[in-house]
């Protein structure tokens, strides 16, 4: 449970309706499934001890007393185990009979949380033999311990803090106001559905819509267990589909299941870390009793759950180009509005040939064209210098033409070799200073060429090299608009991608190589045959490793340790061990050391769930100490 991580499943047992005792070893294989796998929390059906479908035997008394000894057999079986379990059975308090889920750990009763909506419209009957619980929490006598008996019982892991359950009961989620929202508000992490939800046309669909959007709004892990096709089926059929959720993300699902279980792991703590940002939990409107229990047994949990190695990046070529597509709208959206209110119909960028400045002239080409300007009014700026390659350069005039943009060639060679003896500068060292000059000149040529032509200089630096610092200040750093702000480098590869693809074929292999092109600023000289030189990932290191560190530690806040083990995992016999764990170093070093920059960073469109915009999604002091960060990571 290591970092978070608590083990949990779900399983539909064979039953027998009425027969108890049939059903409690059915129960009782569940629970060594689940101590095998050696679970935090095990979720079984709505009324598994009896099954649901027993109408009116429900009010006889020998099924009334025999779900009392399952209960204690339940418990007895769950000695030595710090598993919870939850059980739904039919139980009497109070004169009533009431349809409850009973939580178990470790041989005790944790709690009894009974239905809070009981349904009676269509098939569903319940209101004939279940009760409507009372509202608030009463002790009550089961299985000889005293326990809590009510709707707002939550239970709390004592050495898991942001392992906190709620427990609700099949149509408790059907209704406008579900209880697990109020749960949710008073801080529980989990929520536990014991379900027998029949099977219909659609109602699959709609099933799983349901629980991902309820995990979604309620930030919560949701686990939906449901009745299997062990139900009598005399009006109904049930078909044992289970669903884990978290935070709207499907983590594991079932349909047509009996006897198998469902496991995947909930990560709480990243739960807790959403919750944090957001300010609107713990404001329930109703009080809640907590109950605690302790996990005795704490160890690593094993991850089973996909680590996506990508996440900025969809897997499914669908999604992908859905989202590529959106992104792609979104950053044309913003520079013209940009346009439009400064009345502006000219903009300058620098084109390198490389995939930043690609990116940004495809986006402004989208913005011309949705505003009806011509394209003539896109100047495209290319600056050789000391390490411009024959194939950037060409690929730049290739594209300018491609699109019908204004080409100007600026070679800055000589401005730049003046500065250096203006400055007293050695051309032949090649140090920061020799590379850095030759970005601020560049700068210096598209500002100016800006307030010749009335026109907005469009930045091309993106996501990953903000989060780096890899940018020359108040060089590329700098600019009017940058419209690629928020997008990181492994994305920026399938966005021109996508545009590619949509091209004829003569534009689409131009754009396809300056994909394949290897990443590079050009700023140290060229090799004698005129190739590039100077590749970035082999000074900061591979932009796929860093993006995933990126949206581990701005988007999810993880610790150093968890965004290691992540990529352990995610990145398995690509990068070993020591590798990935010199890159982080590397990512934790620049992304503090470098704030400044971002700062001051120049307007641009949010299009993902991650921004280092001084002004939205991140603030951070410019002097702030990495050492913390870092010291963890020596210690491991």
């Amino acid at each position: 449970m290591k970092d978070g991580f608590i083990a949990c499943g779900t399983l539909s047992p064979k039953l027998k309706v009425a027969d108890s005792v049939f059903n409690t070893a059915s129960i009782q294989r569940a629970m060594d499934k689940g101590f095998s796998e050696k679970l935090a929390l095990l979720v079984l059906p709505e009324l598994a001890v009896t099954g649901y479908t027993c109408s009116d035997l429900f009010l006889q008394r020998t099924l009334t007393e025999g779900v009392k000894v399952a209960i204690a057999q339940l418990l007895s079986h769950s000695k030595g185990h710090d598993m919870v379990v939850v059980v739904g059975a039919p139980l009497i308090f109070f004169g009533n009979l009431y349809n409850c889920a009973v939580v178990i750990q470790d041989a005790k009763i944790l709690g009894v949380v009974p239905k809070r909506h009981v349904p009676n419209y269509q098939e569903f009957y319940e209101k004939r033999w279940f009760h409507l619980p009372p509202d608030d929490v009463r002790e009550v006598s089961l299985a000889g311990q005293k326990t809590l008996f009510g709707t707002k019982l939550l239970f709390s892991c004592t050495n898991i803090p942001e392992f906190i359950l709620g427990v609700e009961v099949c149509e408790d989620l059907w209704v406008p106001d579900s209880p697990s929202t109020d749960m949710a508000l008073a801080g529980a992490t989990v929520i536990a559905n014991c379900s027998a939800s029949d099977e219909l046309v659609g109602k699959k669909e709609f099933r799983r819509s349901l629980v991902s959007i309820q995990s979604a709004k309620l930030v919560c892990g949701y686990i939906y267990c449901n009745a299997g096709p062990g139900e009598s089926t005399t009006d109904l059929v049930f078909c044992g589909h289970n669903l884990i959720y978290e935070n709207g993300r499907l983590l594991g699902e079932q349909f047509l299941a009996e006897d198998t279980l469902l496991r995947t792991e909930l990560d709480v703590q990243r739960l807790a870390g959403e919750r944090l940002r957001m300010h609107t939990f713990g404001e329930s409107r109703y009080s809640y009793t907590t109950v605690e229990f302790t996990c005795k047994n704490l160890q690593q949990t094993t991850l089973t759950r996909f680590i996506d190695k990508a996440p900025f990046v969809p897997n499914d070529p669908a999604m992908r180009a859905v989202r590529c597509e959106k992104i792609l709208t979104l950053q044309a959206l913003g520079l013209k509005k940009r346009l439009e209110h400064t009345r502006i119909e000219h903009v300058v960028l620098g084109l390198s040939g490389g995939l930043d400045s690609t990116l940004a002239l495809l986006v402004s080409v989208r913005s011309f064209d949705l505003l009806g300007l011509n394209r003539s009014g896109i100047i495209a700026v290319t600056m050789p210098c000391f390490g411009t390659s024959k194939r950037t350069k060409d690929n730049a005039t290739s594209l300018a033409e491609a699109f019908g943009v204004t080409l100007l060639t600026i070679p800055i060679t000589e401005a730049v070799t003046q500065h250096f003896k203006d400055i007293g500068h050695e051309i032949g060292n090649h140090d920061v200073t020799f590379e850095n000059s030759q970005a601020r000149e560049r700068t210096q040529v598209l500002m100016d060429l800006a307030n010749k032509y009335s026109a907005l200089v469009v930045g091309t630096g993106d996501l990953s090299e903000l989060a780096l610092g890899w940018a020359t200040y108040n060089g590329d750093h700098m600019s009017m608009y940058g419209v690629n702000a928020s997008v990181p480098k492994t994305l920026v590869r399938h966005l021109v991608t996508h545009f590619a693809n949509e091209q004829e074929p003569k534009v689409q292999k131009l754009l396809l190589d300056v994909v394949a092109t290897p990443v590079s600023p050009e700023l140290l000289p060229a090799s004698e045959d005129g190739t590039i030189s100077q590749f970035t990932e082999e000074v900061v290191g591979p932009y796929a490793l860093h993006d995933f560190f990126l949206y581990q530690v701005v988007r999810l806040h993880f610790s150093p340790a968890k965004v290691l083990r992540l990529a352990q995992i995610a990145f398995r016999g690509e990068y070993d061990s020591l590798v990935i764990k010199k890159w982080l170093k590397t990512f934790y070093w620049r992304f503090f050391s470098q704030q400044f920059k971002r700062s001051c960073l120049p307007d641009g469109p949010k299009v993902g769930s991650v921004s280092l915009s001084p002004r939205g999604d991140w603030r951070m002091p410019s002097d702030a100490s990495v050492q913390l960060w870092m010291d963890e990571l020596e210690g491991l």
